[in-house]
């Protein structure tokens, strides 16, 4: 499940770009992708390659480096991180440098809602929206981001084996390996 929130008219320039049907095909994708699983970050990439973001102009950010967009495609970037809600940072930072250099129009960054319960501020969203206005006149950029609440990977423990993960298996069945 995610909640998507849009700034400074990022809403009007997708709209603009006819981007807001696939952008919102794209979000639902890397949900269904990325929900319950345990690798996201290539799961991540391999769903921006198959919904075309990764082959639509360029992904640096700076020339001559190997700082890249997680998508891009007409001019907006996507860039995300399911680890830690306080990637928000270095997002808004990435895509603000390619808006400042005229690289994109507006951004899209995709984060966890999922924080600390320990945490005193309120919901996520209510967050979001709190920093941002701190973050504005550094952030001024049309941006989207998309709260994401994925579910947390399945382990199975009861599968048996010894302290170390393993099974036992029969000389017959090694002999046929």
């Amino acid at each position: 499940m995610f909640e998507i929130l849009h700034f400074r008219d990022s809403d009007k320039i997708l709209k603009q770009k006819k981007m807001v049907n696939d952008v919102k095909e794209t979000l639902q994708y890397i949900d269904d992708v990325l929900s319950g699983s345990l690798y996201k970050g290539e799961l991540f990439r391999q769903a921006l390659d198959e919904m075309g973001w990764r082959h639509n102009g360029t992904l640096n950010i700076l020339e001559g480096r190997r700082y890249m967009y997680k998508g891009f495609k007409k001019d907006v970037a996507i860039e995300g991180n399911f680890s830690a809600y306080e990637f928000i940072l270095e997002g808004l930072l990435r895509l603000q440098i390619g808006y400042d250099k005229g690289l994109l129009e507006t951004g899209i960054l995709l984060l966890t809602s999922k924080r600390s319960e320990k945490s005193p501020y309120g919901n996520t969203s209510k967050m979001v929206k709190e920093e941002i206005d701190m973050l504005y006149p550094t952030i001024s950029m049309p941006v989207s981001i998309a709260l994401f609440d994925l579910d947390d990977p399945e382990m199975f423990d009861d599968e048996g084996g010894d302290e170390n993960g393993g099974i036992s298996v029969s000389t017959d069945e090694q002999e046929e390996a």
